[in-house]
């Protein structure tokens, strides 16, 4: 009776780790591309895969003893000791799915405005999903080394990863039927059928690993919701950031047609200054700090935004676009600078490419002057969040990379004007 128990926990085990490979294989597709995964799958992994795991129940079944350790007592005793150099070489390269799948999600967290810009390094001209962040890469080392003297021993990071599977297959079997439902326009009765019979099985693993909650499995339950309350705080600070910042710059037609008319005194001042904004709505806190407070613009003002489009490289004849905001004779121009997920940004060069048919005058980018808009966060008083979410929105605002360095900004003709903005 007991060698049918042990029999039926290891291959439950074993339906857990093949499920997790399946999640590891998503997660590596988007860095390899679909054909390698495809044929490194079909031709090698699932067939090894196969053999191991029906030589280690047939092993069982002989003899219910060899449960402590089927893998590499199935190994005769020359080869136990290749084995686990083996083995160890699989833990290496299965880890780099952790590492690129952490490059991802915080990558994409990035763009839907869940996390802050981070440097990303794309390595490959036809995967866009091969990157390197560095930021995240020394968290990973960092956090490795932390669990790796904590827990001392892999019994207990067994149960860790144990809790972490299982919740992982739970919470992706609940994000598949929201996307029927939601995208698909699944019906709810077959959707409410196949999310009970798969939940009902997932649901009894989480419950099982449970049992082993203050004995390790507690680490990744903490590292879960720490991950949620930083990107939901930062999602909330952004919201109330951008709302502030859009109040606080108004909009950019009515901005430009008071300097045309006059409105607004300032002293034209020979050169041309580029301000760099998200877009063409609102008017650039620095340009209008600027206006307002210095009482100067220049003779050429270059309004200018970089979009960032999902190919490796884009081709010079579609690098810029041009909009005069409505008059071609206020030396106020609008650009718009593109460049593919693999191209450095250099905004100089990609400006020193305009016609100067289309900016009003040639631009005079040997002595141009960069202006950068930066906020200063601090805490007001207004309930946009709880205190506590409040300095973790700041705190997490440092991570921030460096704006100059990123659109290859001449550092000795940049200038960041900073504006307090209360969250």
């Amino acid at each position: 009776m007991t060698g049918h128990f042990g029999t039926a926990f290891f291959a439950l085990a074993a339906v857990v780790l093949a499920v997790t490979g399946a999640e590891a294989l998503y997660a590596d597709m988007g860095h390899f591309g679909r054909r390698s995964i495809t044929r490194a799958w079909l031709i090698l992994v699932f067939p090894a895969c196969m053999l191991s795991y029906l030589g280690q129940g047939a092993l069982i079944l002989a003899d219910p003893a060899n449960i402590s350790s089927p893998f590499f007592l199935l190994v005769p005793d020359w080869g136990r000791w290749p084995m686990i150099l083996l083995a160890t070489a699989a833990t290496v390269i299965a880890s780099q799915a952790v590492i690129t799948g952490a490059y991802s999600v915080a990558s994409q967290a990035a763009q839907l405005g869940y996390l802050p810009r981070l440097r990303i390094a794309h390595t490959s001209e036809s995967t866009i999903g091969q990157i390197y962040v560095p930021w995240v890469n020394w968290l990973l080392m960092v956090s490795v080394l932390t669990l790796v003297f904590a827990f001392r021993s892999s019994a207990a990071l067994a149960f860790a990863f144990g809790m972490a599977v299982t919740g992982t297959i739970t919470i992706t079997t609940l994000l598949f039927f929201y996307i029927a439902r939601s995208r698909w326009g699944t019906p709810l009765w077959l959707v409410g059928i196949g999310a009970g019979a798969l939940l009902c099985v997932d649901l009894l693993f989480v419950a099982a690993n449970l049992t082993k909650l203050v004995h390790g499995a507690w680490l990744p339950l903490l590292i879960g919701l720490t991950a949620f309350t930083v990107m939901t705080t930062w999602q909330r600070g952004r919201e109330v950031v951008t709302a502030e910042r859009a109040r606080a710059e108004g909009p950019l037609p009515e901005f430009v047609e008071q300097l045309r008319t006059g409105r607004t005194s300032t002293l034209r001042v020979p050169g041309t200054a580029v301000f760099l904004n998200r877009g063409k709505r609102t008017a650039p806190l620095a340009m209008r700090a600027n206006v307002e407070h210095n009482h100067v613009r220049h003779e050429q003002v270059v309004i200018l935004s970089v979009e960032t489009e999902p190919v490796p490289r884009l081709p010079a004849d579609r690098r810029t676009s041009v909009d005069p905001l409505g008059h071609t004779d206020d030396g106020i121009i609008h650009v718009t600078v593109r460049y593919g997920y693999m191209d450095t940004p250099d905004v100089p060069a990609a400006l020193a490419t305009l016609d100067p048919a289309t900016t009003e005058g040639p631009l005079q980018l040997d002595r141009a002057s960069y202006f950068l808009s930066k906020m200063e966060l601090r805490r007001g008083k207004e309930p946009t969040m709880a205190p506590w979410r409040k300095r973790l929105f700041i705190a997490t605002s440092y991570i921030t990379s460096d704006a100059a360095e990123y659109f290859g900004l001449p550092r000795d003709r940049t200038v960041i004007m900073g504006s307090d903005i209360e969250v």
